[in-house]
């Protein structure tokens, strides 16, 4: 019986193949995420110290992940990393780092707006209490600042898990890439095989972010109203 329609996704193995795609995403999302947003605080708060070389340091590098398309930073550590340390690195790596690099620099800036827009009266009350630098920002200036960025931080991670679809470019077994390669296994035979298969890409697209983006929506206006 010739394959028809969406049954093409459950041809052989075309199914497992997709379901461990959605898997390599959702790891490489995680780890990245996990070191990038812990990165992200550290830098944020030191965007906020009186020291200006730094500040600058910080400033110029979250300038280069914003303005440097997320494809461009790919290929330049896929193709140079290698080159510098004189040793094969891998895929996966190469999108875990330039990830987490993407994410620090981004949530950096949260976490500064964030602290900055904590009340000065809150930080003069600390003041007067005596509070070092150290307590304050352990007391005062995180407990109040970074509650708030909350929803901007799951904007970013739907951002991460849908931008993950440019790891197939320098050959990760994500979700397009393996999608693309079932299609082109059924180009002739079934000429509805990418409707299908694309069609079900953004449903597990879908799955995975929405959820994630209501959340963010409730968080806001819950923030919003305070």
């Amino acid at each position: 019986m010739p394959i028809t329609g969406y049954r093409v996704l459950f041809e052989g193995n075309n199914l497992a193949r997709i379901l461990e795609s959605v898997l390599v995403v959702i790891k490489l999302s995680l780890i990245a995420l996990v070191i990038g947003l812990l990165l992200g605080i550290i830098f944020g708060i030191q965007r906020t110290s009186s020291f200006k070389p730094l500040r600058w340091l910080l400033q110029a590098y979250l300038e280069v992940f914003r303005i440097v398309p997320l494809l461009v930073l790919l290929f330049v550590f896929y193709y140079i990393l290698p080159e510098a340390l004189g040793a094969e690195v891998g895929n996966q790596t190469v999108s875990i780092l330039v990830f987490v690099l993407w994410i620090a620099a981004e949530m950096s800036d949260l976490v500064r707006k964030a602290l900055e827009n904590v009340p000065k009266s809150q930080i003069e009350i600390g003041r007067s209490l005596g509070f070092s630098q150290r307590q304050m920002y352990q007391v005062i200036i995180l407990p109040q600042g970074l509650p708030a960025i909350i929803p901007d931080t799951l904007n970013l991670v739907t951002r991460v898990i849908k931008s993950s679809s440019l790891l197939m470019m320098i050959g990760v077994p994500e979700m397009i890439r393996v999608g693309t390669q079932v299609i082109e296994n059924y180009a002739v035979t079934v000429p509805t095989a990418s409707f299908w298969v694309y069609g079900g890409l953004f449903c597990l697209y879908f799955a995975l972010c929405y959820p994630l983006e209501r959340w963010a929506v409730k968080l806001s206006a819950k923030y919003a109203a305070q």
